[in-house]
């Protein structure tokens, strides 16, 4: 369906009629004299309270503005000294800026001058121990094994060396470059003292060129030296290796061969503790043998005396198997043949005892032989080294 716009009503074109004003009337009492003046009074005594709350307000205002003056003032003194403050600890900082940078500087050249020093008594060390050894032209090895010594921080001399930066080892250089390269005074020489001092450079020059090659050469020695004696060190390593029974490069390794516990081809998991595999190691089988002989021979002994010592029952009348001159009553019998039997079984149990301590008696000859002769071998060995480093050295 569609739907249908509104109508619209239609504005009447008329024009529209003007109200009527009703007639005005007198206001009442408007000529009258009396009413006129007591309007003119209650004029006058509003005027008067308005002047009086306007000179109030005035007198208000202007304590206000003076209050405000006061605060003014008193914020400006602040301002400048709160600014002067500032400037003081301004001025008191740069100070202490300016003393912290002056004292590490001072600090830094302190240091510098203290390293140029040992710089230099270790150069000066250096020349003298040079000078010595070209003096001293001994025989022998050409090499001297140096103790180590722990540093700051427990580090050797060559490990704090290593351990340098880049820049310590520059600053190292220049201050070491300082006093070995001494400035050139040729002011004011002639044709012929600088050919004299070109001549005594070129020397110089010389010296330090074949003092260099020396100790080239002489740490070559040193290294092929060192060289030797470590692949000798390895054979004996392996020797002895060899003769206990061990891998040949068991010893020649950083560290000791590992103690096998168990059976390589055990697919089991060793769940054992430390202790319990360092104690198949420690020995101890003469303790162990004794205190089980021991044992034995208590309970042994417990066993004999707690047997129970019967007798026959008397017999009256003549006794079977008697032999001719026995006694009558075996009671004299029994009692021998107890005492016998008592004395066997002494002599049994000693004839036990003498033989195992025999047995390890012999145990312990056998061992004690055994170190014996490991001593010995290792006295040997120590001997053979000691002659070999005698013949090294000679």
């Amino acid at each position: 369906m569609k739907s249908t716009p509104p109508r619209r009503r239609r504005l009447s074109r008329k024009p529209a009629r003007r109200r009527k004003k009703p007639p005005q009337t007198p206001a009442e009492g408007e000529g009258d004299p009396e009413f006129i003046k007591r309007q003119d009074q209650k004029r006058s005594d509003l005027d008067d309270q308005l002047k009086e709350y306007i000179t109030e307000w005035r007198k208000q205002r202007s304590k206000e503005e003076d209050e405000l003056k006061k605060l003014k003032e008193k914020q400006a003194k602040r301002k400048v000294t709160r600014a002067e403050e500032e400037q003081k600890m301004a001025q008191r900082k740069k100070e202490e800026e300016e003393r912290r940078v002056r004292e590490a500087e001072e600090k830094k050249q302190r240091e510098i001058e203290e390293k140029r020093m040992r710089l230099e008594e270790a150069e000066k060390k250096r020349q003298a121990m040079l000078q010595a050894m070209k003096d001293k032209d001994k025989k022998g090895p050409n090499f001297t094994i140096a103790k180590k010594d722990a540093g700051v921080l427990g580090l050797s001399s060559a490990a704090m060396e290593r351990n340098k930066t880049k820049e310590q080892l520059e600053e190292e250089k220049k201050i070491s470059l300082s006093f070995r390269i001494k400035p050139l005074a040729i002011e004011g020489f002639g044709e012929a003292k600088l050919r004299e001092k070109a001549q005594e450079l070129w020397e110089l020059i010389v010296k330090l060129e074949t003092e260099k090659y020396d100790l080239e050469e002489r740490q070559k020695r040193q290294d092929y030296d060192l060289k030797e004696l470590k692949e000798r060190q390895k054979q004996q390593l392996r020797h002895k290796a060899l003769k206990k029974g061990l891998d040949p490069e068991a010893l020649t390794g950083k560290y000791p061969p590992k103690i096998q516990v168990a059976s390589k081809y055990e697919r089991r998991v060793d769940t054992r503790s430390y202790d319990d595999k360092k104690k198949l190691f420690e020995g101890g089988w003469d303790e162990i043998s004794k205190d089980s002989s021991e044992k034995i021979w208590n309970e042994k002994k417990e066993q004999y005396t707690g047997r129970q010592k019967s007798k026959l029952p008397k017999w009256f009348g003549e006794r079977p198997g008697k032999k001719a001159g026995e006694p009558e009553t075996p009671e004299g019998e029994e009692d021998a043949k107890a005492d016998e039997d008592i004395v066997e079984d002494d002599e049994e149990v000693e004839e036990e005892v003498v033989e195992e301590e025999d047995e390890e008696a012999e145990e312990d000859e056998e061992e004690e032989e055994e170190e014996e002769e490991e001593e010995e071998e290792e006295e040997e060995e120590e001997e053979e080294e000691e002659e070999e480093e005698e013949e090294e050295e000679e």
